[in-house]
Protein backbone atom coordinates (compact mmCIF):
# COMPACT_ATOMS: atom_id res chain seq x y z
CA UNK A 1 0.00 0.00 0.00
CA UNK A 2 1.03 3.68 -0.21
CA UNK A 3 2.18 5.82 2.32
CA UNK A 4 -1.65 7.46 1.61
CA UNK A 5 -3.78 4.49 1.79
CA UNK A 6 -1.33 3.22 4.67
CA UNK A 7 -2.30 6.78 6.51
CA UNK A 8 -6.07 6.57 6.05
CA UNK A 9 -6.25 2.51 6.95
CA UNK A 10 -4.29 3.49 10.18
CA UNK A 11 -6.84 6.30 11.08
CA UNK A 12 -9.74 3.62 10.78
CA UNK A 13 -7.97 1.37 12.51
CA UNK A 14 -7.77 3.61 15.21
CA UNK A 15 -10.97 4.30 15.42
CA UNK A 16 -11.64 0.71 16.00
CA UNK A 17 -9.47 0.48 18.58
CA UNK A 18 -10.94 3.43 20.60
CA UNK A 19 -14.43 1.48 20.70
CA UNK A 20 -13.13 -1.76 22.21
CA UNK A 21 -12.21 -1.14 25.98
CA UNK A 22 -8.65 -2.18 26.64
CA UNK A 23 -7.36 -1.11 29.94
CA UNK A 24 -4.30 -2.64 31.37
CA UNK A 25 -3.95 -6.26 31.65
CA UNK A 26 -7.24 -6.26 29.44
CA UNK A 27 -5.80 -5.68 25.82
CA UNK A 28 -6.74 -9.22 24.21
CA UNK A 29 -9.40 -7.39 22.18
CA UNK A 30 -7.37 -4.76 20.83
CA UNK A 31 -4.62 -7.34 20.67
CA UNK A 32 -6.80 -9.21 17.94
CA UNK A 33 -7.20 -5.97 15.93
CA UNK A 34 -3.49 -5.09 15.91
CA UNK A 35 -2.89 -8.98 14.73
CA UNK A 36 -5.58 -8.63 12.17
CA UNK A 37 -3.81 -5.83 10.95
CA UNK A 38 -0.96 -7.34 10.13
CA UNK A 39 -2.88 -10.48 8.62
CA UNK A 40 -4.41 -8.41 6.06
CA UNK A 41 -1.19 -6.41 5.30
CA UNK A 42 0.32 -9.83 4.88
CA UNK A 43 3.04 -8.96 7.96
CA UNK A 44 4.46 -12.28 9.30
CA UNK A 45 3.74 -11.01 13.32
CA UNK A 46 3.89 -13.12 16.65
CA UNK A 47 1.83 -12.82 20.08
CA UNK A 48 2.82 -13.08 23.18
CA UNK A 49 -0.06 -12.63 25.47
CA UNK A 50 -1.57 -9.06 24.58
CA UNK A 51 2.12 -8.09 23.19
CA UNK A 52 1.63 -8.16 19.24
CA UNK A 53 5.18 -8.09 17.49
CA UNK A 54 7.01 -8.42 14.07
CA UNK A 55 10.40 -7.69 12.55
CA UNK A 56 10.54 -6.66 8.95
CA UNK A 57 10.32 -9.37 5.95
CA UNK A 58 14.27 -9.51 4.97
CA UNK A 59 15.60 -9.30 9.07
CA UNK A 60 19.16 -9.90 8.76
CA UNK A 61 20.88 -10.68 11.98
CA UNK A 62 24.00 -9.17 11.04
CA UNK A 63 22.71 -5.75 11.07
CA UNK A 64 21.73 -3.37 13.56
CA UNK A 65 17.69 -3.24 14.81
CA UNK A 66 15.65 -0.22 15.93
CA UNK A 67 12.18 -0.69 18.06
CA UNK A 68 8.73 0.95 16.89
CA UNK A 69 6.92 0.74 20.15
CA UNK A 70 4.01 1.88 21.33
CA UNK A 71 1.00 0.66 23.71
CA UNK A 72 -2.66 -0.31 23.19
CA UNK A 73 -3.50 -0.37 27.21
CA UNK A 74 -5.22 2.52 28.00
CA UNK A 75 -5.86 4.13 32.35
CA UNK A 76 -9.73 4.04 33.16
CA UNK A 77 -12.23 6.88 31.82
CA UNK A 78 -12.54 9.98 34.56
CA UNK A 79 -15.55 11.22 35.72
CA UNK A 80 -15.42 14.35 33.64
CA UNK A 81 -15.97 12.84 29.99
CA UNK A 82 -19.33 14.52 28.38
CA UNK A 83 -18.69 12.13 25.68
CA UNK A 84 -18.84 8.72 25.64
CA UNK A 85 -15.03 7.58 25.85
CA UNK A 86 -15.54 4.26 23.70
CA UNK A 87 -17.20 5.96 20.84
CA UNK A 88 -14.72 7.46 18.14
CA UNK A 89 -16.14 10.52 16.95
CA UNK A 90 -14.55 12.63 14.33
CA UNK A 91 -15.08 16.86 15.11
CA UNK A 92 -13.64 20.04 13.73
CA UNK A 93 -10.68 17.32 12.53
CA UNK A 94 -10.43 16.10 15.99
CA UNK A 95 -10.50 12.69 16.90
CA UNK A 96 -12.30 11.97 20.40
CA UNK A 97 -12.31 9.01 22.40
CA UNK A 98 -10.54 7.06 25.09
CA UNK A 99 -6.72 6.41 24.38
CA UNK A 100 -6.80 8.27 21.11
CA UNK A 101 -3.98 10.55 23.13
CA UNK A 102 -2.40 8.16 24.71
CA UNK A 103 -0.90 6.78 22.97
CA UNK A 104 -3.70 5.14 20.30
CA UNK A 105 -2.41 7.86 17.39
CA UNK A 106 1.19 7.13 17.86
CA UNK A 107 0.75 3.23 18.14
CA UNK A 108 -1.24 3.55 14.42
CA UNK A 109 1.18 5.74 13.05
CA UNK A 110 4.12 3.65 13.96
CA UNK A 111 2.56 0.18 13.29
CA UNK A 112 1.63 2.33 9.52
CA UNK A 113 5.38 3.36 9.27
CA UNK A 114 6.34 -0.14 9.93
CA UNK A 115 3.97 -2.07 7.70
CA UNK A 116 5.65 0.85 4.74
CA UNK A 117 8.86 -0.59 5.26
CA UNK A 118 8.22 -4.15 5.98
CA UNK A 119 8.68 -5.05 2.33
CA UNK A 120 11.59 -3.57 1.26
CA UNK A 121 14.82 -5.24 0.68
CA UNK A 122 18.43 -3.99 1.41
CA UNK A 123 17.92 -1.55 4.88
CA UNK A 124 20.42 -0.65 6.70
CA UNK A 125 18.81 -1.77 9.79
CA UNK A 126 15.91 -4.19 11.15
CA UNK A 127 13.45 -3.10 12.32
CA UNK A 128 11.18 -4.57 14.96
CA UNK A 129 7.53 -3.39 15.96
CA UNK A 130 5.83 -4.04 19.48
CA UNK A 131 2.46 -3.10 20.11
CA UNK A 132 3.12 -3.55 23.86
CA UNK A 133 0.15 -4.02 26.66
CA UNK A 134 0.31 -2.36 29.96
CA UNK A 135 2.68 -0.02 29.77
CA UNK A 136 0.21 2.65 31.67
CA UNK A 137 0.47 0.11 34.83
CA UNK A 138 3.97 -0.71 34.00
CA UNK A 139 2.68 -4.40 35.13
CA UNK A 140 4.90 -7.41 34.56
CA UNK A 141 3.66 -8.74 31.25
CA UNK A 142 4.33 -5.34 28.82
CA UNK A 143 7.27 -4.25 26.75
CA UNK A 144 9.65 -5.53 29.65
CA UNK A 145 8.32 -8.74 29.53
CA UNK A 146 9.02 -8.89 25.54
CA UNK A 147 13.20 -8.04 26.24
CA UNK A 148 14.14 -11.63 26.36
CA UNK A 149 12.22 -12.24 23.38
CA UNK A 150 12.39 -10.15 20.42
CA UNK A 151 15.56 -9.99 19.12
CA UNK A 152 18.39 -7.59 20.62
CA UNK A 153 17.62 -4.25 20.13
CA UNK A 154 20.41 -1.02 19.28
CA UNK A 155 18.10 1.60 19.62
CA UNK A 156 14.09 2.49 19.88
CA UNK A 157 11.60 5.04 18.92
CA UNK A 158 9.01 4.43 21.65
CA UNK A 159 5.63 6.71 20.62
CA UNK A 160 4.02 8.63 23.38
CA UNK A 161 2.64 12.39 22.52
CA UNK A 162 5.59 14.46 22.09
CA UNK A 163 3.52 16.49 19.27
CA UNK A 164 6.37 14.76 16.86
CA UNK A 165 9.49 16.81 18.53
CA UNK A 166 12.38 14.75 20.10
CA UNK A 167 12.01 13.48 23.74
CA UNK A 168 16.15 12.90 23.60
CA UNK A 169 15.61 12.00 27.46
CA UNK A 170 13.24 10.78 30.01
CA UNK A 171 12.97 11.44 33.64
CA UNK A 172 12.90 7.64 35.81
CA UNK A 173 10.75 7.55 38.68
CA UNK A 174 11.19 6.02 41.89
CA UNK A 175 8.01 5.78 44.24
CA UNK A 176 9.27 5.70 47.89
CA UNK A 177 7.64 4.63 51.29
CA UNK A 178 8.32 6.65 54.36
CA UNK A 179 7.66 6.21 57.94
CA UNK A 180 7.89 9.02 60.64
CA UNK A 181 7.79 6.86 63.55
CA UNK A 182 6.81 8.84 67.35
CA UNK A 183 5.09 7.32 70.34
CA UNK A 184 1.67 6.22 70.51
CA UNK A 185 -0.68 7.91 73.46
CA UNK A 186 -3.71 8.91 74.27
CA UNK A 187 -4.49 12.76 73.18
CA UNK A 188 -5.16 14.29 76.80
CA UNK A 189 -2.02 13.00 77.95
CA UNK A 190 1.17 15.04 77.11
CA UNK A 191 3.35 13.82 74.38
CA UNK A 192 7.01 15.14 73.26
CA UNK A 193 6.96 12.46 70.50
CA UNK A 194 3.77 12.96 68.56
CA UNK A 195 4.92 11.78 64.80
CA UNK A 196 2.08 13.87 63.57
CA UNK A 197 4.65 16.94 65.02
CA UNK A 198 7.80 15.03 63.88
CA UNK A 199 6.62 14.78 60.30
CA UNK A 200 6.53 18.95 60.01
CA UNK A 201 10.50 18.91 60.43
CA UNK A 202 10.22 15.73 57.97
CA UNK A 203 8.27 17.69 54.86
CA UNK A 204 10.42 20.61 55.32
CA UNK A 205 13.49 18.91 54.44
CA UNK A 206 11.73 17.12 51.77
CA UNK A 207 10.61 20.45 50.27
CA UNK A 208 13.96 22.00 50.52
CA UNK A 209 16.46 19.17 49.46
CA UNK A 210 18.68 19.68 46.25
CA UNK A 211 20.24 16.38 44.59
CA UNK A 212 23.65 17.88 43.56
CA UNK A 213 23.69 17.04 40.01
CA UNK A 214 21.67 18.93 37.21
CA UNK A 215 21.04 17.64 33.95
CA UNK A 216 21.76 19.70 30.97
CA UNK A 217 18.34 18.13 29.15
CA UNK A 218 16.60 16.75 32.16
CA UNK A 219 17.37 19.84 34.58
CA UNK A 220 17.11 18.58 38.41
CA UNK A 221 15.50 15.58 40.07
CA UNK A 222 12.17 16.30 41.21
CA UNK A 223 11.31 15.09 44.61
CA UNK A 224 7.82 15.76 46.31
CA UNK A 225 6.05 14.04 48.54
CA UNK A 226 2.26 13.36 47.50
CA UNK A 227 0.72 11.43 50.28
CA UNK A 228 0.44 11.24 53.82
CA UNK A 229 -1.24 9.11 56.04
CA UNK A 230 -1.58 8.16 59.74
CA UNK A 231 -4.18 7.68 62.77
CA UNK A 232 -7.30 6.22 62.98
CA UNK A 233 -9.62 7.89 65.18
CA UNK A 234 -9.64 11.21 66.78
CA UNK A 235 -8.20 10.45 70.61
CA UNK A 236 -5.16 8.61 69.91
CA UNK A 237 -1.66 9.53 68.74
CA UNK A 238 -0.28 7.11 66.13
CA UNK A 239 2.83 5.45 66.36
CA UNK A 240 3.95 6.45 63.00
CA UNK A 241 3.09 8.77 59.83
CA UNK A 242 3.19 6.67 56.65
CA UNK A 243 4.64 9.16 53.74
CA UNK A 244 4.90 8.32 49.88
CA UNK A 245 7.39 10.29 47.88
CA UNK A 246 7.68 10.34 44.00
CA UNK A 247 11.09 10.84 42.93
CA UNK A 248 11.35 12.08 39.04
CA UNK A 249 15.07 11.11 38.77
CA UNK A 250 17.18 12.79 36.06
CA UNK A 251 20.42 11.28 33.72
CA UNK A 252 22.86 11.58 36.30
CA UNK A 253 22.02 9.07 38.60
CA UNK A 254 21.20 5.54 38.96
CA UNK A 255 17.95 4.55 40.37
CA UNK A 256 20.00 3.14 42.41
CA UNK A 257 22.30 5.72 43.57
CA UNK A 258 19.31 7.85 44.28
CA UNK A 259 17.59 5.35 47.02
CA UNK A 260 21.25 4.94 48.36
CA UNK A 261 21.20 8.69 49.10
CA UNK A 262 17.40 9.03 50.57
CA UNK A 263 18.37 5.90 52.59
CA UNK A 264 20.89 7.54 54.00
CA UNK A 265 20.32 11.23 54.27
CA UNK A 266 16.43 11.38 54.91
CA UNK A 267 14.89 12.47 58.63
CA UNK A 268 12.59 9.01 58.13
CA UNK A 269 12.42 5.49 57.12
CA UNK A 270 12.99 5.05 53.46
CA UNK A 271 11.91 2.40 51.39
CA UNK A 272 11.60 2.19 47.48
CA UNK A 273 8.95 0.24 45.99
CA UNK A 274 10.79 -0.42 42.67
CA UNK A 275 14.05 0.33 41.25
CA UNK A 276 13.14 -0.80 37.58
CA UNK A 277 11.95 2.29 36.13
CA UNK A 278 14.79 4.09 35.14
CA UNK A 279 15.78 7.56 33.42
CA UNK A 280 17.01 7.02 29.62
CA UNK A 281 18.22 9.43 26.93
CA UNK A 282 19.80 9.26 22.98
CA UNK A 283 23.02 10.94 21.86
CA UNK A 284 22.24 14.00 20.46
CA UNK A 285 24.81 12.95 17.57
CA UNK A 286 22.51 9.67 16.86
CA UNK A 287 21.64 8.96 13.29
CA UNK A 288 17.44 9.43 13.87
CA UNK A 289 17.82 12.52 16.09
CA UNK A 290 20.36 14.32 13.35
CA UNK A 291 17.63 13.22 10.86
CA UNK A 292 14.78 14.69 12.78
CA UNK A 293 16.39 17.96 13.47
CA UNK A 294 17.55 18.11 9.90
CA UNK A 295 13.04 18.00 9.07
CA UNK A 296 12.47 21.19 11.51
CA UNK A 297 12.19 18.81 14.48
CA UNK A 298 13.37 19.90 18.03
CA UNK A 299 14.67 18.60 21.35
CA UNK A 300 13.49 18.28 24.74
CA UNK A 301 14.04 16.57 27.80
CA UNK A 302 10.75 14.93 29.27
CA UNK A 303 9.52 14.72 32.79
CA UNK A 304 6.92 12.26 31.83
CA UNK A 305 7.42 7.81 32.02
CA UNK A 306 7.16 5.48 29.61
CA UNK A 307 7.74 2.16 28.02
CA UNK A 308 11.89 3.87 27.72
CA UNK A 309 12.23 2.95 31.43
CA UNK A 310 12.36 -0.70 30.43
CA UNK A 311 15.07 -0.43 27.73
CA UNK A 312 18.89 -0.34 28.26
CA UNK A 313 19.68 0.99 25.01
CA UNK A 314 19.64 4.35 23.77
CA UNK A 315 15.80 5.39 23.07
CA UNK A 316 14.17 8.66 21.59
CA UNK A 317 9.89 9.45 22.56
CA UNK A 318 8.37 10.83 19.53
CA UNK A 319 4.79 10.86 18.11
CA UNK A 320 1.38 12.39 17.48
CA UNK A 321 -0.57 14.30 19.94
CA UNK A 322 -0.25 15.97 23.09
CA UNK A 323 1.20 14.69 26.15
CA UNK A 324 -1.04 17.56 27.99
CA UNK A 325 -4.58 15.51 26.47
CA UNK A 326 -3.66 11.95 28.07
CA UNK A 327 -5.86 10.93 30.77
CA UNK A 328 -8.33 13.97 30.28
CA UNK A 329 -11.77 14.49 30.21
CA UNK A 330 -12.58 14.08 25.88
CA UNK A 331 -9.41 13.00 25.27
CA UNK A 332 -8.35 13.58 21.78
CA UNK A 333 -6.11 13.85 18.53
CA UNK A 334 -6.28 15.90 15.36
CA UNK A 335 -6.65 13.49 12.34
CA UNK A 336 -3.75 15.81 10.81
CA UNK A 337 -1.80 14.90 13.71
CA UNK A 338 -1.76 11.33 12.74
CA UNK A 339 -0.99 11.91 9.22
CA UNK A 340 1.93 14.14 9.66
CA UNK A 341 3.08 11.48 12.49
CA UNK A 342 3.34 9.06 9.92
CA UNK A 343 4.97 11.57 7.29
CA UNK A 344 7.82 12.20 10.04
CA UNK A 345 8.28 8.64 10.79
CA UNK A 346 8.99 7.65 7.25
CA UNK A 347 10.95 10.79 6.49
CA UNK A 348 13.07 10.01 9.59
CA UNK A 349 13.72 7.00 8.81
CA UNK A 350 14.33 6.74 5.23
CA UNK A 351 17.30 9.12 6.09
CA UNK A 352 18.67 6.14 8.34
CA UNK A 353 17.58 3.27 7.05
CA UNK A 354 18.04 2.91 3.32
Amino acid sequence: MTQKELTYSAIDLLKKLIEIPSFSSEEDKTGDLLAYWCTIHNIEYNRTKNNVWAVNKYFDESKPTILLNSHHDTVYPNNGYTKDPFKAIVEDGKLYGLGSNDAGGCLVALLATFSYFYHQENLKYNLVFVGSAEEESSGPDGLNSMLSIIPKIDVAIVGEPTQMQLAIAEKGLIVFDGKVNGTPSHAAHPNSDNPIYNTIEVLEWFKNYQFDKTSEVLGDVKMTVTQINAGKQHNAVPSAVDLVIDVRVNDKYTNQEIADILERKAPCEMKPRSLRLNSSSIDKNHPLIEAGIAIGRTTYGSPTLSDQSVLSCQSVKLGPGDSTRSHTADEFIYVDEIKEGIDIYIKILEQVIK
